[in-house]
């Protein structure tokens, strides 16, 4: 399908606007807090639950979108928003925040809109860096904690809040007047789908990542800004620019994870995002200056942005008609992953005194992600191999050292008769035909240990008792220390009749004509 015309800037603008009004509460609270009284542990929740509901309502957004398209789904959102946008800029007390923010985490849900639509527009070599384009929408959490403070302290932070409620209106009515009328729809059943993924190890991997990488994002866009006020002793308007210069960061890296995923394994790109992650969270634990505390920072912010991009490259890979719920999942477990940190780190301060804990426990998870990246690219190569030997025209046996065999393929079985469920197990033996003396089959094993190669014809015979000829290559296969520790063979059937005279040269084979079959 080619895309509409305008179709990924107005969607990267919407989101823009999304994560720019899901970060309102985070990116004023040093002025709201000035006007309502908030204990610290209520600071923390204030600017942690617009995540909760735009945590959750990422997996059915991710599925209405598929059902309904993109564009009635940004244009509800957005006039659905304007309730609790108002409702904040006329908060008295602490549980108008709560409620508030609660309903702000909308706008945080509308990122499921775009990674699900876009993709029907664009071939899969694109997929990624599409989808991390999109990402740029992360500068509106960047836009907000740069504007909204300079703007908060000259007209108010109710009055600043109020802004939005235009910026809104403006956009609802643009998806109304642009969004494209004919997406195509995909109506299956939630249920149907879910069933399609859950079992899926990788998917609940791929969550795990974007938990940490996504969650990592979110977490420092909500807690810098305080952190950076109370800790360092800086402006709320430099603590706002640091903190937009962090999300910046983090955003432009995006689309380039994306490019890189589209161009290398993804896991290897994963593998240095983590280990990146790992050094940054160590780096913050041990910084007590405030420019060492930069370094981590924006170390943190530019490999969370290259894997937030890289993640969603690996979705339409692998979850192709899930792709709604699949990116509805992914997304509300890194949102989530957005929440719980910074009520952890206030959790640790007031019990140690310090956030050196917290954010060593960052460095120790991404070091474990760093493992599980490897896994992934490991079984990912071992299931490529996989691929090839089931889908070759030519026969497959994988023995182990002790000849046992271990793996054949359905070529195998269209040959000999013997399905996979017959013959592992069991040792090549069970196949012969009783034409080939000792000499023969002790001649091959010779050459076998000496060359670790061997090529030539055998007679053998199928599971219905037919005598065939095949020409067989064995190769053996050592391990790091040298000791063999498989033999594949590769094997095709052959006409006798036809090759006869140079089954001959073989030493051991009968010829043709002395066979009474």
């Amino acid at each position: 399908m080619k895309p509409p015309k305008g179709i990924l800037p107005l969607q990267t603008f919407s989101l823009i606007l999304g994560f720019a009004v899901w970060g309102i509460l985070s990116s004023l609270i040093v002025f709201i807090k000035d006007g309502i009284a908030l204990t610290p542990g209520q600071l923390s929740l204030v600017t942690a639950v617009p995540v909760v509901l735009g945590s959750i309502l990422r997996i059915p957004f991710g599925y209405w979108t598929n059902k309904f398209g993109a564009r009635n789904m940004f244009l509800v959102s957005f006039i659905v928003l304007l309730a609790p946008v108002f409702y904040i800029s006329q908060a008295q007390s602490f549980t108008d925040l709560i409620i508030g923010g609660l309903f702000l985490g909308i706008s945080g849900a509308t990122f499921s809109v775009g990674v699900t639509s876009l993709p029907k527009y664009y071939p899969k070599d694109k997929h990624g860096f599409v989808n991390g384009i999109y990402g740029l929408g992360n500068l509106g959490s960047a836009i907000s904690t740069f504007f909204a403070p300079v703007l908060a302290s000259q007209i108010g932070w109710r009055s600043t809040v109020q802004m939005y409620l235009i910026l809104l209106a403006a956009f609802a009515l643009a998806n109304f007047l642009i969004g494209d009328r004919k997406e195509s729809k995909l109506n299956v059943r939630l249920m149907e789908q879910i069933k399609g993924i859950y079992r899926n190890e990788k998917l609940w991997l791929i969550c795990f990542f974007y938990f940490i990488t996504f969650g990592s994002f979110v977490a420092f866009t909500v807690f810098l800004p305080n952190h950076l006020v109370n800790t360092f002793g800086i402006s709320k308007v430099d603590a706002g620019l640091r903190t937009a210069g962090f999300v910046t960061l983090a955003t432009f890296m995006r689309p380039t994870g994306g490019w890189l995923g589209d161009r290398f394994n993804p896991f290897k790109i994963l593998v240095l995002v983590f280990s990146g992650l790992t050094i940054g969270g160590i780096l913050l634990a041990f910084s007590p200056s405030i420019p060492l505390f930069t370094v981590g920072c924006l170390l943190i912010g530019l490999c969370a942005g290259l894997g937030n991009g890289t993640i969603f490259k690996l979705v339409p890979l692998y979850f192709t008609k899930q792709s709604g719920i699949a990116n509805g999942l992914i997304s509300a477990i890194g949102g989530l992953g957005g929440f719980f940190p910074p009520l952890m780190l206030a959790s640790l301060k007031a019990i140690t005194g310090h956030y050196a804990i917290g954010f060593m426990a960052l460095g120790m998870v991404a070091l474990c992600s760093v493992l599980l990246a490897l896994y992934m690219y490991w079984q990912d190569r071992v299931k490529l191999a996989e691929q090839m030997i089931q889908s070759t025209s030519q026969a497959v046996l994988v023995t182990n050292s002790k000849g046992l065999i271990l793996s054949v393929n359905p070529a195998f079985t269209a040959i000999t008769g013997y399905t996979k469920e017959a013959a592992i197990g069991q040792k090549p033996g069970f196949l012969k035909s009783g034409l080939h003396d000792k000499k023969f089959y002790d001649s091959m094993w010779k050459q076998l240990a000496e060359e670790q190669a061997w090529s030539g014809s055998i007679w053998n015979k199928k599971r219905n008792g037919e005598v065939y000829l095949q020409h067989i290559t064995i190769n053996a296969i050592q391990n790091d220390v040298g000791e063999t520790a498989y033999y594949v063979g590769v094997f095709n059937e052959i006409d006798a009749s036809e090759t006869g005279k140079a089954a001959l040269r073989s030493p051991g084979i009968p010829s043709p004509a002395r066979l009474h079959l």
